[in-house]
């Protein structure tokens, strides 16, 4: 046996990224593939090159050979596979994957051969045969005449009868059409013991159960990597065919490292450099920003920025984003920079960000590092409900050739991967959900204590099995979705970089890549993003503009304002930014913010990272007076004193590192990614060797240099950037102003942008009625599509808020635009004066009922309006009848029964999500009290330790995963709202009762500090039976008919995690 014999390259690699075909990732194959002796893989996947850069990196790790390749499987020819030879074929194989892409849709691919033919150029193309028989001989010799030494057939034993005498048969065929043959072993994982997840994830492509899939699955187990000596034996009869695997790599020199990214062009004075554009625009934006002269710090910082981007070329990227954001201003569309780039004061000047570095000390390393050597990331938050016209811009400005989002690789977590094993097992659906509903996390830990408490066989095989591959499939990309707005921007054609595809909203499209795909490469990624609150402040500060003549921007709103502060530190702060969630509001009364850098604090304080680092008693501590900061050096001081020596941000954490370690800014950076990344690695402890004797060889004791890598060591991924958490204060304290200045505009504009923060739209309505809030019902003479701000102005200078047709369940904007225009000469008289001059159909006036919309203006209680509507037909009436009111649109006068006053508040409730009459509890009241059940109002005002008893609808669940398992709940009742506290113990124990029931019954122990109330549960009983019964009581004594509360109230909590 020869030596060169030995040598071999497997050409036809399927990993996990052909999407429920392959079984093993990259770095799996390429790790065997080494310990193997193979020399070289051929990344291969079905029409797709989704894996190819973290092939491309796992290569580069273990030391191996990638040839760039792909299986095309088309329309009128037998699946191929091709690998570029060069930079301009790998652009044709891209160009040629978007067309089949385009062709088929989301998620598909159809190619014909004339398209192979037609972007083929300088492609290896190796035909995947079946069978030797006339057809076979024919697509050989069309291969042939197309692409002569470029063209080859693959020799694969299929482990059918008589597999040696069709590998015979096929070579004979290729070589009458002089086509060489080339071994390959078609592997799908990477070792034998993979077989089984590869037959899972058939069936789960297939829909099928492994009992049912028969011939689905793989003929053999024989798919995986195999030793060159073994190849050899194999395919003893064809000696050549094994060293063509050798010929085919070494003409394949084409590498993922020869894609050479170039920004857009954005010069638009010919002549200049994108650098001195950059500077022009700086400076003349700099003069705009500081009118009475650019301070010295400031202008300190803009010339060591633009030193640094034109070092490292980064001009066309900041004239990209300034090009964006420019065309979102001249719009009039709200945005706002965040993330690292708040560090920089370039831009600031230029309006991307909101950060002024006269006010704060930045550092611009965090954001752009000439170490560190990669492309900036800068995001930008755009209105939620115009953010698509911006996206869409960028798609027309650009050219759909040249921008794309960002893919995100959807994979399997532990619930959809039992999910799914559970199915293809044949386990029954009630097995499945018990089983995945003991499941936290990422992670497929089982309690078998719990399980056999649920009544689950663990001697099962099938059982046992099922949690085995399902922990095996964890991490298994599914399939490509789309990134929020991560749009990669390109100067030449980007679909000869990477296949373009639709995406499955309209008018959009992604590439194969993901974020840290691109990076890898060092692509340029903007991040177009939807923040729901920009478009809460954006209708706000219009509606205060149009109806109380104050005009006012996020910048010019008076800041520091003492009325504000005192709001927040109460912690009044539904429906405001970042603030309003449990956690926040339990830290406000603590930390009592005062200036804006307190908010800073407060938005990154109440992070898993802070927590996690024991950094938020001691900050507290030092804030109040009760323990002194501790700052060995002036050097930690400069940089710690702003949070009382405790470092809180990822900049502290990197400036600590460097000033008290000896770190370089390219060190400090890796630590902010080990930190990043910590909860998947742990690769802070890396580092802990290095910043401990880094501290003590700069005279820190190692009791601080300890307690330092501690407080690091507990950021985990949850670090926050300073930059960050002051952007996000910037919409804190602005949503904070105008809840507190102008609370009937804020809550008109929180209606008006749905859905977005943690309370529903009755919890907002309800909130704004306690701060004097007047609240009009949706009336079909005075509602329009939004909420509006209606008058007379009060002498508190609040107006009227009049709900708009879109709490309206079921109606349509369009229908709602026709009704406003229609009354627009003079209002309705009737229904069907509405009927008529609306042009609506009948099926919208009855959501308009059912809302009880007729009664403000018509006085029509709802069971009349219905009556009436039934009176309707939405076929054409005969010429002349919209002009008055014809026989057969009356109907005779009706007695009908009022409803009962439950029944009224469980149809707003069903129809409009609130109700502007009662609370549903106070109709259940009575039977509470007979029960010891106190209202929320009372028991707030209990005593601390004081154990009670309260019920209430489920507003808000919250399962944090930095909280080790314990779940916060809101209730709320008639007369307020109770923070709950559930420890694991007690939630495992009521898992169904606390993740689904609607209303709860609570006995705990109440927990007082301060301000903060909580109610530690100790027993939780589902009484969402009793709502069924809400809809048969009255508060007055009304008569009614007995089935008038036959609907069932239904709330829907809002969970987060």
């Amino acid at each position: 046996m020869s030596t060169s014999a030995q040598r071999y390259a497997e050409l036809q690699v399927t990993t996990y990224f052909s999407f429920l075909r392959g079984a093993s990732s990259p770095i799996e194959l390429f790790a065997q593939a080494k310990a193997l002796g193979i020399e070289a893989l051929g990344i291969c996947d079905r029409n797709s090159l989704a894996g190819m850069v973290q092939a491309h990196v796992a290569a580069k790790e273990i030391g191996l050979r990638l040839v760039v390749g792909c299986r095309l499987d088309l329309a009128d020819f037998p699946p191929v596979l091709v690998y570029p030879t060069d930079r301009a074929a790998y652009g044709r194989l891209c160009r040629l994957l978007s067309l089949g892409k385009a062709r088929a849709g989301k998620g598909k691919c159809h190619l014909l051969w004339e398209d192979l033919v037609a972007w083929g150029t300088g492609v290896i193309v190796v035909m995947i045969p079946d069978t030797a028989d006339d057809a076979c001989g024919l697509h050989l010799r069309k291969l042939k005449d197309v692409f002569a030494d470029r063209a080859y057939m693959a020799l694969t034993l299929l482990r059918r009868p008589n597999d040696q005498m069709r590998l015979y048969e096929l070579a004979n065929l290729a070589h009458q059409a002089r086509v060489p043959t080339v071994v390959t072993n078609d592997v799908l994982f990477h070792t034998h013991d993979r077989r089984i997840l590869q037959d899972v994830v058939t069936c789960i492509r297939h829909n099928t159960t492994i009992d049912e899939a028969g011939f689905v699955r793989e003929r053999h187990a024989d798919r995986y990597l195999k030793h060159p000596q073994e190849m050899d034996r194999l395919f003893s009869r064809y000696p050549e065919a094994v060293a063509r695997t050798m010929d085919i790599m070494e003409r394949c020199q084409f590498s993922l490292d020869d894609l050479a990214y170039q920004y857009p062009d954005e010069v638009s004075v010919p002549g200049q450099t994108p650098q001195q554009a950059l500077e022009a625009l700086t400076w003349e934006a700099a003069a705009r920003t500081y009118p009475e002269g650019v301070p010295d710090e400031v202008r300190k910082s803009l010339h060591h920025e633009l030193a640094l981007i034109g070092r490292m070329n980064y001009a066309p990227y900041f004239l990209t984003v300034n090009s964006i954001v420019r065309y979102a201003r001249s719009q009039d569309i709200l945005c706002q920079g965040r993330g690292s780039a708040a560090n920089s004061a370039v831009c600031y000047v230029l309006g991307i960000t909101a950060i002024d570095p006269a006010r704060n000390s930045l550092l611009f390393e965090r954001f752009v590092s000439e170490e560190r050597g990669e492309p900036p990331d800068i995001d930008v938050d755009f209105e939620h409900a115009r953010r698509e016209q911006v996206i869409q811009w960028v798609y027309e400005h650009y050219g759909r050739d040249r921008a794309a989002l960002t893919a995100v690789v959807i994979r399997y977590r532990a619930k959809g991967a039992l999910r799914d094993v559970g199915k293809v097992m044949g386990l029954p659906e009630d097995l499945i959900r018990t089983l995945s509903g003991q499941i936290h996390g990422w992670g497929c830990k089982l309690d078998d204590d719990a399980l056999t408490d649920s009544g689950i066989d663990l001697s099962d095989r099938r059982i046992r099995l099922t949690l085995d591959l399902a922990r095996c499939l964890i991490g298994v990309p599914r399939h490509l979705s789309q990134h929020p707005g991560g749009f990669v921007l390109t100067h030449d054609r980007l679909d000869e970089l990477v296949p373009i595809e639709p995406a499955s909203m309209e008018a959009r499209q992604i590439i194969e890549w993901d974020k840290d795909d691109i990076d890898v490469l060092k692509f340029m990624k903007v991040d177009i993003l939807a923040l729901g609150m920009l478009t809460c402040m954006k209708k706000g500060l219009d509606l205060l503009a149009d109806h109380k003549g104050q005009h006012f921007t996020l910048q010019s709103i008076p800041a520091e304002d003492p009325r504000t502060y005192a709001m927040i530190r109460k912690a009044d702060t539904i429906g405001v930014f970042q603030i309003e969630s449990r956690a926040q509001m339990s830290m406000l009364p603590r930390l009592k913010p005062r200036v804006f850098y307190d908010l800073v604090i407060e938005v990154a304080i109440v992070r898993p990272g802070p927590i996690q680092g024991d950094m938020v008693h001691p900050y507290l501590r030092r804030r109040e007076g009760l323990e002194p900061e501790d700052y060995p050096t002036p050097e930690l001081e400069a940089v710690l004193s702003k949070t009382l020596g405790i470092p809180l941000f990822q900049e502290q954490a990197m400036q600590v590192a460097m000033i008290c370690a000896g770190f370089t800014a390219a060190e400090a950076d890796q630590l902010r990614r080990a930190m990043a990344t910590f909860k998947n690695t742990g690769t802070v402890s890396q580092f802990q060797t290095r910043l401990i004797e880094g501290m003590r060889a700069n005279g820190y004791d190692e009791d601080f240099a300890e307690r330092i890598y501690q407080q690091l060591e507990g950021f985990g991924s949850y670090g926050f950037p300073e930059s960050h958490a002051a952007s996000f204060a910037i919409l804190a304290y602005s949503s904070s102003w105008m809840k507190c200045t102008h609370p009937d505009v804020f809550l008109a504009s929180l209606l008006n942008s749905q859905p977005m923060g943690f309370y529903a739209p009755a919890q907002l309505v309800r909130d704004a009625r306690e701060h004097g809030v007047e609240i009009r019902p949706v009336c079909v003479n005075a509602s329009h599509w939004d909420s509006t701000l209606e008058g007379p102005e009060r002498p508190d200078g609040m107006f009227a808020v009049r709900l708009g047709m879109s709490l309206v369940k079921g109606l349509a904007n369009d229908d709602a635009a026709r009704i406003v225009a229609a009354r627009a000469s003079r209002p309705f008289t009737s229904v069907d004066d509405l009927w008529r001059r609306a042009g609506v159909k009948a099926a919208a006036l009855y959501h308009l009922a059912e809302a009880d919309a007729f009664r403000p203006s018509l006085g029509l209680a709802r069971r009349e309006a219905l009556w009436a509507i039934k009176a309707l037909r939405d076929e054409p009436l005969p010429l002349f009848a919209a002009a008055q009111v014809t026989r057969e649109a009356e109907e005779p006068d009706v007695l009908l029964q009022p409803m009962r006053d439950g029944a009224e508040v469980v149809r707003d409730y069903n129809r409009l999500g609130l109700s502007l009459r009662d609370h549903p509890l106070a109709f259940l009241r009575k039977d509470l009290q007979e029960q010891g059940i106190l209202p929320c109002r009372q028991a707030l005002n209990a005593k601390d330790g004081k154990r009670l008893t309260v019920a209430g609808l489920v507003l808000v669940r919250q399962r944090p995963g930095s909280a080790e398992g314990v779940v916060f709940m809101t209730l709320e009742d008639e007369t307020a709202n109770m923070n709950v506290i559930i420890w694991p113990d007690l939630f495992d124990a009521n898992r169904r009762v606390v993740l689904s029931g609607q209303m709860l019954a609570v006995e705990g122990m109440l927990q007082k500090e301060g301000e903060v109330v909580h109610l530690v549960a100790k027993e939780i009983t589902d009484l969402s039976g009793l709502l069924a019964d809400v809809g048969n009581r009255s508060s007055a004594d009304t008569t009614a008919d007995i089935d008038s509360g036959s609907e069932h109230l239904v709330v829907r909590s809002r969970n987060f995690h």
